[in-house]
């Protein structure tokens, strides 16, 4: 059972801030942001959940019947991230590439701590509660003063060189025209070795140039996610199911005539608008695997949003499940997401595999929750850093979808877009 009490919060902002900072003394911290974007689908602005009372931690082989089995028997608040390579619990697929991180496949837990806030209202659960716990811990967090500025200096380096990139695409680009696929999503590494950065303080540099609608800060032990994502996975609000692919980006300008041609000339895309296309077709044969018949509806078809760094194009996509379903079934048969993987899904991923030089880990995965009734709702860990601070290690990818139509030089050009904010972050002075 958990103790529930409700507060009222004025100085948001502030608040916020405090929260956060309190939060990471503890070994475990999922703290999910909003950033005040206004969604049609949204249960909370801020979360934040903190110190494991249970947790599971596994590697892809049979990752989502062990979770079904932890989700089943806990039946509480969960936190976690599903790694891109649980597609090889799915699918006979498997992963050779170099990973500097070292992550679990899949990891969760379930929090002792759980602190959820709508507008001015924060609602703080508490498992196992001991007596005046939720008061002290709150009389802390509004003691905690944060004004800490650490300057970062970090060689990065490029995974894949301009000329190996465009070389790759080429050769996506010749699986496409020979008609294995119609589209891949293809990424790059990029990364710094024997890196000492203060995680904290870089999520809050990257979440303020971004201020994207599922920001997070993940923690575990020396594990690290900082993401100022733009995009929805999958969500789950009884029984409907909503998934929100991008596909489709375009810069931002400070000339506000400039700014609407940008958006406009985004929306009128032909190739944007195709891309967006095969994936919302992709997605709806996803979802179809657990819809009640003809429930599958898209909502939205290629709608433009604007985020500090970028217009996306966005189109949202729900059905109807029944009572019955399994909520780790809707994942696992539509992960990995669609906008990051390709079509046809499977060979897609063969080819990404083939092309890719890094192990994906939890790049392109999901964080994000269940809730005690089953419900849930995840990220795409896309404009992302991942750290791993025992051995140093800082990396973070950046794609594009390759298309029939896709010219190779442009495609490197909208990684390097995609990259500029972690770039920015960690070589501030």
């Amino acid at each position: 059972m958990r103790t529930v009490i409700t507060k009222d919060i004025s100085q948001f902002p502030d608040f916020k801030n405090q929260l956060l900072h309190w939060a990471n003394q503890h070994r475990e911290v999922v703290f999910l942001d909003s950033n005040a974007y206004n969604q049609k689908y949204s249960s909370y602005d801020t979360v934040l959940a903190v110190d494991a009372f249970t947790s599971i931690k596994t590697d892809y082989e049979n990752a989502f019947q062990d979770l079904y089995q932890y989700q089943s028997q806990t039946k509480d608040w969960l936190f976690g991230y599903l790694s891109y390579d649980l597609k090889n619990d799915t699918e006979a697929l498997h992963s050779n590439n170099f990973d500097g991180l070292d992550f679990p496949d899949l990891f969760f837990f379930q929090p002792k701590k759980l602190f959820l806030i709508k507008e001015n209202e924060l609602e703080i659960q508490y498992l196992r509660l001991c007596d005046d716990e939720i008061d002290s811990d709150f009389e802390e967090i509004l003691s905690i003063t944060t004004n800490t500025h650490h300057p970062s200096s970090i060689t990065i380096k490029q995974r894949i060189s301009k000329e190996n990139y465009l070389s790759k695409v080429s050769k996506m680009l010749e699986h496409i025209h020979r008609g294995d696929i119609y589209e891949a999503n293809f990424c790059m590494e990029f990364y710094a070795e024997n890196a000492q950065i203060e995680p904290l303080e870089i999520y809050q540099k990257l979440n303020a140039i971004s201020e994207p609608p599922f920001a997070v800060y993940f923690k575990n032990n020396f594990q690290y996610l900082l993401s100022a994502s733009p995009e929805r996975y999958l969500r789950k609000e009884g029984n409907k199911v909503i998934s929100q692919p991008i596909k489709g980006t375009a810069r931002r300008s400070f000339d506000l005539e400039q700014d609407e041609q940008l958006k406009s000339d985004l929306a009128q895309n032909e190739k944007e608008r195709s891309e967006n296309i095969m994936i919302v077709d992709l997605v709806r044969n996803d979802l179809s695997h657990t819809a009640t018949k003809g429930s599958v509806q898209v909502e939205e078809l290629c709608q433009i949003y604007t985020f500090k760094q970028v217009h996306q194009m966005i189109s949202t996509i729900v059905s109807e499940v029944e009572n019955t379903t399994s909520p780790i079934e809707i994942l696992r048969t539509s992960f990995p997401m669609g906008s990051m993987t390709g079509a046809p899904k499977i060979s897609a991923m063969q080819i990404i595999e083939e092309l890719e030089e890094t192990k994906r880990g939890l790049y392109s995965g999901a964080v994000g929750y269940f809730t005690p009734n089953g419900d849930f709702d995840f990220n795409v860990v896309i404009r992302s850093i991942l750290y791993n601070s025992k051995n140093q290690y800082l990396s973070f990818s950046v794609g594009s979808a390759i298309t029939s139509q896709a010219i190779p030089e442009n495609e490197y050009e909208e990684c390097l877009l995609k990259a500029k904010a972690m770039f920015e972050v960690l070589q501030s002075k």
